[in-house]
Formats: structure tokens, sequence, C-alpha cells
């Protein structure tokens, strides 16, 4: 055992996610709950081999492999050499429930990780900011909570590449927020990203819930909602510094996602 964290919860069970506990074995013991675990857990490999039953299969897991349990699943799980280094987190809260739910994990599931060094920078600050702060620490690992949870999804999704962002998503994003002003065709980000129009597509509606397209004026609008915040550049103006074709389409698909004019906007913030 290298480490195990079991912070006394108070207030902070109100917030939307909170650390439960965490922890960290070299030597994975022997865990048999024919009952199962009241919290839903996640649990990673990153050395050995170990056994994982759930339900009616048997599961080897590897290096960058985890599974996860739901709460009051039956399960055991074990060592099958010398050594099975894992990592394990309980997390509780209204939000954590949500946040598991989005990224599919409603049953007993066994997955493949693109990366684990990409979790243990947040997993060790979780565990350093509980073990160093007895009153606020709990707080701070419920921040550190939410990094870990968003990058374990991009590992859990495949964006993450040998430590950094390199899936076909991330790829098509980047070439949008470089080229935004100009005139942006969904070929083009299919060139990029190195995938068909259907899969680009599947992406992004999985991880922004939008269209590729979509995305592409969502970015013309945050920018020019910079320029509206920070300069008296007139509209017709920021809508052609910002890839729209014309002032009346920025200002159509403004109000659209802002529920807002850009006039009305920019009042927002030159008012005395």
């Amino acid at each position: 055992m290298v480490f195990d964290d079991y912070p006394i919860v108070g207030t902070e069970s109100r917030l939307p996610i909170y650390v439960i506990t965490i922890g960290q074995n070299e030597y994975q013991i022997h865990v048999s709950r024919p009952e199962g675990f009241r919290y839903p857990q996640i649990i990673y490999c990153t050395k050995g081999t170990g056994m994982l039953n759930v339900g009616d299969a048997s599961y080897r897991i590897t290096p960058n492999m985890g599974f996860f349990l739901p709460a009051n699943v039956p399960h055991e799980y074990y060592t099958t050499g010398d050594e099975w280094d894992t990592r394990w987190i309980t997390a509780g809260g209204y939000g954590y429930a949500r946040m598991l739910e989005e990224f599919g994990l409603k049953e007993a599931r066994v997955f493949r990780l693109s990366d684990v060094n990409v979790l243990e920078e947040d997993f060790m600050k979780m565990h350093e900011a509980l073990s160093e702060d007895t009153i606020f620490g709990n707080y701070r690992a419920s921040a550190q909570l939410y990094s870990f949870l968003i990058d374990f999804y991009r590992v859990f999704t495949g964006e993450y590449e040998s430590g950094e962002p390199t899936g076909p998503l991330v790829k098509a994003i980047d070439y949008i927020n470089v080229n935004y002003r100009d005139k942006i065709t969904l070929e083009q980000l299919c060139d990029v990203s190195g995938v068909s129009k259907q899969h680009l597509c599947r992406l992004f509606r999985k991880s922004l819930d939008c269209r590729p397209t979509e995305y592409v004026a969502k970015r013309r609008i945050r920018a020019a909602k910079t320029m509206l915040a920070n300069s008296d550049r007139p509209i017709e103006q920021i809508a052609e510094e910002t890839g729209f074709c014309t002032p009346g389409y920025l200002c159509e698909l403004f109000k659209r996602y802002e529920n807002t004019t850009p006039g009305e906007y920019r009042k927002e913030f030159t008012r005395d």
C-alpha cells in the first residue's frame, strides 16, 4: 500500500462533486465484495496484471486498462503476478452521477485508457490536498477531481495520445481556432483530422453537442464578443474580421447563440 486517503466529509458534500476516498496500491490485495460497494468506483492499472470478476464475466486487466464498478454491484479483483499497481477513486455529489452518465458509465465496464500518465498529476494533487490540508483539503481536492475527470474522459475516449491531445477532434478544433476568419469547409476539416465526414460529425456531436459548422460559427461569435467588449469598431468591421459574410449574418447568429444582439451585448460593457 502506497497511500489511501479517507477524508472526513463535511460541508463539501454540498458540492456538485467531492472526493470520498482515493488510493494507490503497488501490490493490489485480493478484494471480494459479494454485495458490492456502496459507492461507484473508478479503478485503473499502471503496472502488472490482475483479474476482475463481475457479473458472469472475467477480465484480464493490464497496464493502461481500467474498470468502472457501479454502487452495489458484486465483484472481485486480484493480482495474477508479483505486482499489480492500481489507482482507485470514489466520489460523490449530484454532479458526479451526471458526469458518469455523460461518460457512458452506467453499468460495470472495462476500458482501455490511451495514456494513464495523463491522470497522474491530477491524482497526486488530490492526494497532496487531502494529506496536507486537514481543514480545506477536500474542497481543494474536489476542484482537482473535476480536472481529473475531464482528463479521464479524454484518455477514456482516446483524445490523448502519448500524453498530448492529438486526436482528430482536437486537430479539427485547432485548425478552426487558427483559421476561423477564413472560409472553412467540412472537407478541409476532414483532411486536417484524417477522418470521414460522418465520423467527424459524430465526434463533434458526442463531445461538443454541435456540428462542425456550428462550432465554426460559435468560434467566430467568441471572437466577435471580445471585439465588442474591448473596442469601438463598427459591427460591419467586426463581421468582416471574424469571418462572417455580412453584418446581418453576424447579428442573426449572435442573437441565436447569445440571445441578444451585438449592440445590446456591447452596452453591457460600456455602461457608466
